[in-house]
């Protein structure tokens, strides 16, 4: 019986008929939803949505957990992580006030008086709540960022980029200048989210010795000087060429592309030393073909960062299992058998694989699984692929760890697990 866990997920099995397979029942619960499994006669499962019957208090608490902590919380994360956000929490409560009446005393300032000034200062605070509500939206993908931090670190830019240009354009519809600024805010809110939740693992990949803190220093200042350069040169344009929204609209669209194209071109300068799906097929591809493993440093340039990753046909052409309760049960059986000493199952197509993921599967289990695959493509039966894998692997694993590849985890954040 397959138990599949996404996000937090809490479930138990109850078979009703312990004479066989027929009548076993599991429960799930994944965000505020439970629903209940029943395996049937022919292979296939049958879902049903439950009713929560939980006291409101549950599901507040179970909500308020799944929307502003880790997935695994409290066993994710290290000794102090709930101090240390309850005084963040309060910092950034005690800041945002503080940014409303600094706001209002500008308005002020300017000369306006006090009913039109409340009205505008209602209206910029509500605007930049916009940018908080991303921010909210933005958090709610954070487990997905840890697998692909370059990919979403692009998309991040481009949001944001979204976002400058409705806030440009503002001026020539000002009767809707709320509903245009807020909805810029919006995208920029998820935006610096996404971009600040991938500052980390990109800085990690460049601290070799330990020096996590000085790397993200130096980054900061470099930006920091950037962005002072920036900044005058962008006054001297507003105040000369681009005083007009035609002369924006002119300049804005290069600045965009230089922008995204500068992006495009850092992420592709880290090397990611952690496996996942697009980097192991890429590993296992040229092991098979050349012998040997390439650094992350050699790989970096090679990753797909905008457009749909493709199965490597070199390597099996796998793909991780996105949603189990898509393969019959009665197949899962026949893959528990096949597979039944391994972390991972595959189910293998004319054209693609699909691994299945073991709740406790490490990177080496889902390179052991990859390699598998790929010799079964290439092999008369899978006795000989095993033969084949047994022989290779060892040398495999000693070539990844010492071109200084992460092998105790596997990062892919939107896949489904499962327990057998």
């Amino acid at each position: 019986m397959v138990r599949v866990f996404k996000s937090k997920l809490t479930g138990y099995k109850s078979p009703r008929n312990r004479g066989g397979f027929m009548g076993e029942l599991w429960r799930e619960r994944s965000e505020n939803a439970r629903r209940e499994y029943v395996s049937k006669g022919d292979g296939t499962l049958q879902a049903r949505l439950l009713d929560d019957n939980r006291p409101l208090k549950h599901k507040l608490v179970d909500g308020f957990l799944d929307q502003f902590f880790p997935v695994g919380y409290p066993q994710s994360v290290g000794e102090g992580y709930l101090t240390y956000s309850q005084f963040r929490a309060l910092q950034h409560f005690s800041s945002a006030i503080l940014s409303v009446f600094s706001t209002q005393s500008l308005v002020f300032a300017a000369g306006l008086r006090p009913t039109p000034a409340q009205a505008t200062v209602i209206s910029w605070v509500l605007k930049d709540g916009m940018q908080h509500i991303g921010k909210l939206v933005g958090s709610r993908m954070g487990a997905r960022m840890d697998s692909e931090p370059k990919r979403w670190r692009i998309f991040a830019d481009v949001l944001y980029d979204a976002g400058t240009a409705l806030e440009m354009i503002s001026p020539a519809c000002p009767q809707y200048f709320l509903g245009v600024a807020g909805l810029a805010n919006l995208a920029k809110g998820v935006a610096m989210v996404t971009a600040r939740a991938t500052r980390l693992p990109l800085y990690t990949a460049f601290a070799k010795e330990g020096n996590l803190s000085d790397l993200y220093a130096k980054g900061e200042a470099m930006s920091t000087l950037a962005n002072v350069a920036g900044l005058g040169v962008g006054i001297r344009l507003a105040s000369s060429a681009c005083t007009s929204l035609q002369g924006k609209l002119l300049v804005a669209p290069l600045l965009s592309v230089i922008h995204l194209y500068s992006v495009m071109e850092e992420m592709r300068a880290v090397p990611l030393d952690t496996l996942n799906a697009q980097r192991t097929a890429m590993l296992v591809a040229d092991y098979l073909e050349l012998g040997r493993v390439p650094s992350p440093a050699e790989i970096r340039y090679r990753e797909r960062l905008i457009l749909p990753v493709k199965p490597n046909v070199h390597a099996g052409s796998v793909r991780i299992a996105n949603d189990i309760l898509q393969i019959p049960s009665g197949k899962i059986r026949e893959l528990k058998h096949r597979f039944q000493s391994e972390r991972f199952l595959l189910d293998f197509h004319e054209t693609s694989t699909e691994m299945v993921l073991h709740h406790s599967a490490s990177g080496e289990d889902v390179v052991r699984g990859w390699l598998l695959a790929a010799c079964s493509s290439k092999e008369a039966s899978l006795s000989d692929a095993y033969s084949r894998v047994d022989k290779m692997l060892p040398e495999f694993l000693s070539q990844l760890k010492s071109r200084g590849w992460q092998t105790q985890l596997f990062l892919h954040g939107s896949a489904a697990r499962a327990f057998w």
